[in-house]
């Protein structure tokens, strides 16, 4: 018993460079895109070290040679799927007050400058389903194709949700431009014709 146990420690010690070398060079945008979809960095932070946990204990299953980022992106979205439903649980099981706390949002002042910060803040506002698909394929840069496989859904369903988030999220930053006077140039030319 004891030396199936040490060929199985040995086993994993020796993967330790190849999980290295081929998960590692995504954890980058593994977090940022966890960060995107939970809208929080602390929460972003520790769903991607579940990913790399979960990675970690079944990279026995990853087939070398394969897309390891689209792999780590699956288990991403799997892990964002059993978070949501946990907290989904969790907020059922409290009264009153505090949910309305909680669902009540506070809205930042107007910064004086468009920031990175105020396009993720727009993206958070479109529906998950939309902003899943942004972020895979204008973010991440994932074929329709593999944010199809990465998400379970149809290569149509990916198109059409591209499409309409899209739409959502140019709305939202038209929002954003006009609370800094950026469509003002464009007004006031429209009435000079």
């Amino acid at each position: 018993m004891v030396t199936t146990g040490m060929r199985v420690f040995s086993s994993a010690k020796s993967r330790i460079p190849e999980f290295e070398s081929a998960a590692l060079p995504h954890l980058n945008d593994i977090f940022r895109t966890a960060v995107g979809l939970l809208g929080n960095r602390t929460e972003g932070e520790d769903l991607a070290q579940e990913v790399y946990l979960h990675a970690w204990k079944s990279f026995h299953r990853f087939e070398p040679g394969t897309n390891c980022r689209a792999w780590l992106f699956k288990i991403l979205f799997h892990r964002l799927h059993h978070y949501r439903k946990k907290w989904f649980r969790l907020r059922l099981t409290r009264q009153g007050d505090e949910i309305i706390e909680e669902t009540l949002r506070y809205e930042p002042p107007v910064p004086e400058r468009l920031a990175d910060k105020d396009v993720l803040a727009a993206l958070q506002k479109i529906p998950k389903d939309f902003r899943e698909v942004v972020l895979l394929t204008d973010v991440e840069d994932f074929s329709y194709k593999e944010a199809a496989a990465t998400l379970c859904i149809p290569v149509g369903t990916v198109m059409s949700r591209l499409s309409r988030g899209r739409k959502l999220l140019r709305a939202e930053l038209a929002e954003v431009a006009k609370s800094f006077g950026l469509n003002q140039g464009e007004d006031a030319a429209g009435g000079h014709s």
